[in-house]
């Protein structure tokens, strides 16, 4: 199998990365970091923004004759943030790479995806849920996804390919240990929200949960591109405080929310 995979220098980019290479599967590997190659692995140092370079690659698939059997879309970014104190260029960074990257490389590499092939992107478990302060920049990028995802699913089942969205929760990666760091920094620089910010920072740390390995992931993402009959949504290790928080009316959420933070 044929397969091209974003985000492979850490994290669950890295792990789904060697599951296809531990299963004797030909890995094309997409990172704006550096990844040596290995046997079975072609990595490819480019950002994922960066149209020209990955038509470059498309060509040279095509030219070579090499058809991919599966797409996975890993490759993204978190930051937690205030919405109307954050500068414009942050936000423009994280839809560009959350969602316009990940758009960009399903709408370049289509061209050599097998009539048959599969188009696999990760969302969060964020996506289903209204979101929470301070991490409404990242939610509105992954819901965007979400959306974005039905409706490719929808066109490409036109003819016989599948879309297959995957919402994890909290994965011991880089990305997490980031988020926390986020929140912390947050509470450091808000004018806004100082006291609000510090309180959830420490919360945070509290409500995230155990976060499981990426290994673990990786092996559900293995099974959905070599079964018959994939479901078109899976969830894995979500947040029970989340679920039972977006059972909630949005103005009580508010509410609770606006309690606990003031």
């Amino acid at each position: 199998m044929n397969v091209l995979i974003t985000g492979i220098a850490q994290g669950i980019g890295k792990a789904v990365k060697d599951y296809f290479l531990n299963n004797n599967h030909i890995v094309y590997g997409i990172d704006i970091t550096k990844v040596e190659k290995e046997t079975n692995l072609y990595p490819y140092q480019i950002d994922i923004k960066d149209e020209e370079s990955l038509n470059k690659l498309n060509t040279y698939f095509l030219d070579n004759n090499i058809k991919l059997d599966v797409i996975i879309n890993i490759a993204g970014i978190h930051k937690m943030a205030s919405l109307v104190e954050t500068e414009f260029k942050e936000i423009k960074k994280l839809i560009d790479i959350n969602l316009l990257g990940t758009m960009l490389i399903n709408n370049v590499f289509h061209k050599s995806l097998k009539e048959n092939g599969r188009i696999i992107i990760i969302t969060s478990e964020v996506a289903g849920f209204d979101p929470m302060p301070f991490n409404g920049l990242y939610s509105a990028s992954k819901t965007a996804l979400e959306s974005y995802a039905q409706a490719l699913r929808q066109e490409l089942n036109l003819i016989g390919q599948k879309v297959i969205t995957i919402r994890p929760g909290a994965i011991e990666t880089p990305l997490a240990s980031n988020s926390l760091k986020d929140t912390d920094d947050l509470a450091n620089k808000t004018i806004l929200y100082r006291k609000q910010a510090h309180k959830f920072s420490n919360i945070a740390k509290k409500f995230m949960g155990k976060p499981i390995k990426p290994e673990k992931l990786a092996k559900l993402i293995y099974k959905t591109t070599i079964k018959k009959r994939p479901k078109l949504v899976y969830k894995i290790h979500h947040n029970i405080g989340l679920v039972l928080l977006n059972i909630l009316p949005k103005r009580l959420q508010c509410f609770i929310i606006k309690m606990i933070l003031n």
